[in-house]
């Protein structure tokens, strides 16, 4: 494992250096804060279990606030590295920003994290170079056809004000997206991620994939709109769970009603005892501190079926009069834990019986967002298993569950093993959401064309 030529220190300096001259340029009465967010990143893309295409991204963005007299303004811009640059550039955001602020009125739900701290994560990871990389997949991808991505490397975030508080963090991760496809076009779709590269642990995922494969071949089974005992794979389970991610668990979503869970606050509706969700913030990828300045907490979400917690931002805080726990402006978890069961990863075919293997869902959404009902199809790798033998993969089907249904009455089990899914997003950067999740048996999941 290598990761001696990524230059973390050239980066820490660049963010210190910025805050330093930023405390020089404040008229009386002004106040900022600096995000800044940056990554050295491997991108290699496969094709037939070799490489396209490889390249490397170096990046570093900067959110810039300013605050005067209730009134604030924020202007993100690219830097350089290059430190006499990047303060000009700061410099000429700061004039546009004042212009700003003499004629924004003032903002009546301005709440400021304005505490004195200081959090600082070194790096802590380990990732293979990119000879090593290519060779370890060009192995296991012998014989097959193999098309993925590869995203690793280091990610900084820092965050300075001018009242004091501090935070800079480091995040090495990487994951290998993949599918592995059989003759008749089906594939298998398989996402390794870690921060520790693991390569017997990668290898293991591509003796499923291949084991997978060889069921993909068999004739397909049709079923009929119905209900049908089920179990959904991490996979499966990260696709509902991200769902409820978004204004699932917002304070401000939950206080007007608009949340999936508003049937679970009002005790209408509850989910099974086995279920229990917590934010996680001092296990995950993302710093200990948001863009906003707000230190973030351990957060129990729901605890034994029952909600009893959300984010609560400094904002929604001011607004509905919360106690604020370090959510950001979109009050969305970022390092989510779902606590795991008793049933080993071993023996789900055996604990299903019968029924449908789903390794994963896509196109989600609510079809009654006030029901957390959901829709979406199944995808990749999904069997009809009968007496815990896998006998035929299934058309690709839809179904409309509630989640109360689904995680609630008739959730039958929880997976002992947990599946660590590291957001695989690239969009404009890569990010570090992680999730934690088993896989759940369910003895009626509904299928509907």
């Amino acid at each position: 494992m290598n990761t001696s030529h990524l230059n973390h220190a050239l980066y820490r300096r660049s963010f210190d250096l910025l805050e330093q001259w930023l405390h020089t340029q404040l008229a009386t009465g002004e106040h900022f804060s600096l995000w800044y967010s940056a990554e050295e990143s491997q991108f290699i893309r496969f094709n037939h279990g070799q490489v396209r295409q490889a390249s490397q991204v170096k990046q570093i963005d900067a959110t810039l606030r300013l605050i005067c007299n209730e009134r604030h303004a924020s202007e993100t811009l690219n830097l350089t590295g290059d430190v006499d640059t990047d303060r000009a550039r700061l410099g000429e955001a700061l004039v546009q920003l004042r212009a700003l602020l003499d004629v924004l009125p003032a903002d009546p739900y301005l709440q400021l994290d304005n505490q004195v701290f200081a959090s600082d994560r070194l790096p802590d990871g380990s990732l293979p170079g990119a000879d090593e990389l290519i060779e370890q997949v060009g192995a296991l991808s012998a014989g097959l056809d193999m098309v993925g991505i590869y995203a690793g490397g280091p990610m900084y975030r820092g965050f300075a004000s001018s009242w004091g508080g501090r935070g800079w963090h480091v995040a090495i991760s990487a994951s290998l997206d993949f599918s592995l496809f059989h003759a008749n076009g089906e594939a298998v779709k398989i996402t390794y991620a870690a921060s520790e590269w693991d390569a017997d642990e990668l290898a293991a995922q591509f003796a499923q994939g291949r084991e997978q494969l060889a069921h993909l071949g068999k004739p397909r089974k049709t079923l009929a709109p119905g209900h049908y005992r089920a179990y959904l794979a991490p996979a499966a389970v990260e696709e509902i769970i991200s769902m409820l991610q978004w204004d699932g668990f917002s304070a401000r979503a939950l206080a007007t009603r608009h949340s999936p869970l508003q049937a679970l606050q009002l005790k209408s509706a509850s989910l099974s005892p086995q279920v229990s969700i917590s934010e996680m913030a001092s296990t995950g990828l993302e710093p200990l501190f948001n863009s906003e300045g707000s230190l973030r907490q351990d957060q129990v979400l729901i605890e034994n079926g029952q909600l009893a917690g959300q984010m609560v931002s400094s904002r929604s805080s001011q607004e509905y009069g919360l106690v604020a726990n370090g959510a950001d402006t979109y009050e969305k978890p970022s390092s989510l834990v779902m606590a795991a069961g008793q049933l080993p990863s071993a023996d789900v075919l055996q604990a299903l019986g019968t029924g449908l293997y789903i390794g994963n869902l896509w196109y989600l959404n609510y079809s009654d967002v006030g029901l957390a009902r959901l829709t979406g199809m199944t995808r990749f790798a999904s069997f009809w298993v009968e007496e815990g033998q896998i006998i035929a993969p299934i058309d690709t089907m839809r179904f409309d569950d509630s989640l109360y249904d689904l995680f609630g009455d008739h959730l039958v089990a929880l997976t002992r093993e947990q599946s660590l899914r590291i957001s695989t997003s690239t969009y404009a950067q890569r990010d570090a959401q992680t999730l934690l999740l088993p896989g759940a048996l369910i003895d009626r999941f509904t299928l509907t064309l």
